[in-house]
């Protein structure tokens, strides 16, 4: 694969820390959900920031297939992502679901319903989810 972008993230104190891009526009404070045994202060969290990427890659791939097939995709459409974390079956630790709502206003159902099915092959985090992609881990 031709890699044409690369970015970096970092992370300091886990889920209740803080976490940045190395260009530092994204810079944020983590925080840990009451639901996950946090105190729900004020902050984001990896299944927030997971679920605004994969809206956002995916309504590109949306656009993407959409303009090949000559669809307007309208300026108000969305896609929302909705992340839930848990833990696995087999107790061996954590596993995340995730579900697609999209919303393109004035495309007809089918035509929308067909560019969905394309946008779901094209976006990396459908095909990473899909296929499980490897993920190599090293220590600095």
């Amino acid at each position: 694969m031709a890699i044409l972008y690369t970015t970096k993230g970092s992370a300091t104190g886990g889920r209740a820390g803080h976490g940045a891009s190395e260009n530092g526009v994204l810079d944020v404070t983590l925080t840990v959900p009451k639901e996950l045994g946090g105190d729900g202060a004020t902050g984001t969290n990896p299944e927030q920031l997971f679920s605004v990427g994969y809206s956002a890659c995916f309504l590109g791939a949306l656009k993407f297939v959409a303009g090949q097939a000559k669809v307007k995709i309208p300026e108000d459409a969305k896609v929302t992502a909705t992340v839930g974390i848990g833990p696995r079956d087999d107790g061996t630790g954590f596993g995340i679901e995730v579900s697609l709502l999209v919303d393109i206003p004035g495309v007809d159902r089918a035509v929308a319903e067909d560019l969905i099915a394309k946008a779901h092959i094209v976006c990396p985090y459908s095909h990473a989810m899909r296929t499980s992609t490897e993920v190599p881990v090293k220590l600095a």
